[in-house]
């Protein structure tokens, strides 16, 4: 294989690590996954396995990274016996928790709308949900969804892009100083907060392809796509440039239905006139 040529004193690009949800999770998770992800690819914007921020309700679905308002940016993560914890975001840019990406499986949750209610549910990479008991304990041991599973995402009046995630005891998940002496300890999840403070404003980030917006987005250009074959059929003839340019700028306007029935007067005109 032939490698880029490179020269001594060449700095070294260095590659965030990514974390392969489609192959940790499978196809299936996620309320609209499979759907989703046969979106066309062609002239798209967003690569689909980037991560963008959630800003509305509707934004939270499949795979998101939860990130803490803590200095430097970490995130709920939990292990595969349930304990859930901080975890320190690797991929990030300039400690911006708007650039986080996930660098651990272990801090990926599959948010999905709880039937017949408003709340959502986060499940994590060992197939068990995040739960919140009467004292505010998180933990990840559950494998069925019960009120103790079931959390509102409520958007932050005064921080755009942000979320206060609630329990249904009607407190809210909060980041609290560590126990621990040490200098750089990362701080405690709990989910016993009252009132609506810094420490319980999180930032949900998700992968683009599950954003809704940008989903629509690409079915339209999908939508607006037509080739001259396809327009030649539709108007029973073969067109020049100048009239498939006038088609397709038509159908990206809107008014594709009038241009066409213009062509196709003006084909009945040329025949007898």
């Amino acid at each position: 294989m032939v490698k880029a040529l490179t020269f001594k004193g060449d700095k070294k690009t260095k590659k965030r690590k990514r974390v392969d949800v489609a192959e940790k999770f499978g196809e299936d998770e996620g309320s609209t996954s499979r759907e989703v992800a046969k979106t066309e690819k062609e002239d798209s914007s967003v690569d689909d396995d980037s991560w963008v921020t959630a800003e509305a309700v509707g934004d939270v679905v499949g795979p998101t990274v939860i990130v803490m308002p803590s200095e430097p940016p970490t995130c709920i993560a939990c292990d595969t016996n349930g304990k859930v914890f901080a975890s320190p975001l690797e991929n990030v840019v300039d400690d911006n928790p708007a650039t986080a990406e996930p660098h651990d499986v272990r801090q990926v949750w599959v948010a999905n709308k709880v039937v017949g209610t408003e709340t959502f549910s986060f499940k994590g990479h060992h197939g068990k949900y995040l739960s919140c008991d009467k004292f505010g304990q998180l933990s990840a041991n559950t494998e069925a969804v019960s009120p103790l599973e079931s959390f509102l995402t409520i958007p932050t009046a005064d921080a755009p892009g942000t979320f206060q995630i609630q329990t249904l005891r009607d407190t809210f998940l909060t980041i609290k100083p560590s126990t621990f002496s040490k200098a750089n300890a990362l701080p405690e999840i709990r989910g016993d907060a009252e009132s609506i403070t810094f420490n319980t404003t999180f930032r949900i980030r998700m992968q683009a392809r599950f954003k809704p917006k940008l989903k629509a987005s690409k079915e339209e250009k999908a939508s607006q796509k037509i080739s001259r074959k396809e327009l030649e059929e539709a108007v029973g003839r073969r067109l020049d440039e100048a009239e498939v340019r006038r088609l397709k700028k038509a159908r990206r306007e809107g008014d594709y239905h009038e241009a066409l029935l213009l062509i196709k007067v003006k084909n009945k005109h040329d025949k007898y006139s």
